[in-house]
């Protein structure tokens, strides 16, 4: 028998606009998109009515913005009304995404709904045993917030004590620096459960006392958000032990996954393999829309068909095939990091022209002076008066000219390759 249950959410970003998706994604998938938010935060409402828990936390960023459109207002509070239907309270903190100085549209709360303000205090998840449980929350007073807050949380023993922030702990250098804090500043609380947002990826950062959680957010809004996305449902029992179990909630899913052509010497062969890859993307789905992206890699005979021919008609093959009304896959884009068969390598210790041309391209590889001058050369070339108008922005330095130099090298040895064949 437990004597607690609750569900742990964060960063929500209601209405968040998907951005990246390619233009030519159908009316199908920008409405799917642009419900996904929305959609997720309905499958948490059911998974609370579904598991009659008493209570759910949100650790900040329930909106996407401090202008908070008032389309994701309406849904939160109708969600939250929903499970005062059901017995279910509600504990939420605003965080850098929603402060508390945003636009809001006035709307009522239910009753059961706890929004913690800008400075701490606690609040019983039963409030005729008030000893029993209780959530001990802030939120945020403004967009920026550099202070510790973690430091306030003093006072704060119950039976069972939630700290509900919305912080960044041990400076993840992924996400902004807000209300920074250490592990040892929450271990030093008497908290029991950290139940923490704002770090998108859902990670246990300590298992027992306290413990320390971040979920994630519970829907991916763009390719950098792959794999599942969701909540944790969480049992504590009557000892005060707590117990964690994570939930899906995502409503579309991004995957990125990556194909060698080492092996295939046919265009219908690398279709097939994409397709292989994406009905396995499509089954760990569990049957939701997925968005891909496609990494070809590797060397081999396709390299040179790809380079001349592109990857957009292979794109369209694939979403044809997978563009069905109830579970599809759209690939939003192939990037090609391929090459020819080529081993430069050996190519490099030959004694004729080809071996010739590969010691060159590394001695200007390596050499700073002649990358410079092969960069006034191109920059003669990409400033000519018929030349300028399509390529002066695009005038390749660092990163780019060594990729440059490489795809021009690999060009020129697969043609001597070629002409060495024939022969």
């Amino acid at each position: 028998m437990s004597s607690l249950r609750f569900v742990h959410a964060a960063d929500l970003h209601l209405d968040s606009p998907f951005s990246g998706i390619r233009r030519e994604a159908s009316e199908q998938i920008a409405d799917a998109l642009h419900k996904a938010t929305f959609d997720a935060y309905d499958n948490i409402i059911k998974l609370c009515v579904d598991e009659q828990v008493d209570a759910l936390l949100v650790a900040g960023d329930i909106y996407d913005g401090a202008d908070r459109s008032l389309r994701a207002q309406l849904r939160f509070a109708d969600g939250l009304k929903k499970l005062e239907d059901a017995g279910i309270r509600s504990f939420i903190c605003h965080g850098n995404h929603d402060p508390l100085d945003g636009w809001e549209a006035g709307l009522d709360l239910p009753r059961g709904c706890v929004r913690f303000g800008p400075d701490l205090e606690g609040k019983p998840v039963f409030p005729h045993e008030p000893e029993r449980a209780m959530v001990y929350g802030i939120s945020y007073p403004k967009r920026v917030v550099s202070e510790n807050l973690s430091l306030r949380f003093t006072g704060t023993k119950s039976e069972f004590s939630i700290g509900l922030l919305h912080a960044n702990v041990g400076n993840n250098t992924e996400h902004d620096s807000y209300a920074p804090c250490t592990i040892d500043d929450l271990v030093r609380t008497d908290i029991d459960y950290w139940a923490l947002g704002h770090v998108h990826t859902r990670q246990i950062l300590r298992e027992r006392d306290p413990v320390v959680v971040y979920p994630g957010n519970t829907q991916g809004r763009h390719s950098n958000e792959p794999g599942s996305r969701g909540v944790y449902l969480v049992e504590v029992d009557k000892s005060g032990i707590p117990r964690w179990e994570f939930r899906e909630v995502d409503a579309v899913r991004w995957e990125t996954f990556s194909v060698d052509i080492g092996a295939l010497g046919e265009v219908q062969d690398l279709i097939n393999a994409i397709s292989n890859e994406a009905e396995s993307v499509l089954k760990s789905s569990g049957g939701r829309p997925v968005i891909v992206r496609i990494e070809l890699t590797g060397r081999g005979r396709l390299h040179r068909t790809l380079v001349r021919e592109g990857t957009d008609g292979i794109l369209e093959q694939i979403n044809k095939s997978y563009g069905s009304p109830r579970s599809w896959i759209w690939c939003d884009s192939i990037s090609l990091n391929t090459a020819s068969p080529i081993d430069r390598e050996e190519v490099a210790r030959q004694d004729d022209f080809a071996g010739y041309l590969a010691r060159l391209v590394t001695d200007i590889r390596t050499n700073p002076a002649e990358l410079e001058k092969l960069k006034s050369s191109l920059q003669e070339l990409y400033l000519k008066p018929i030349a300028s108008p399509f390529l002066r922005e695009h005038m390749p330095s660092g990163d780019k000219l060594q990729e440059l130099l490489a795809a021009a090298e690999d060009e020129c040895l697969g043609r001597l390759a070629g002409e060495a064949d024939d022969a």
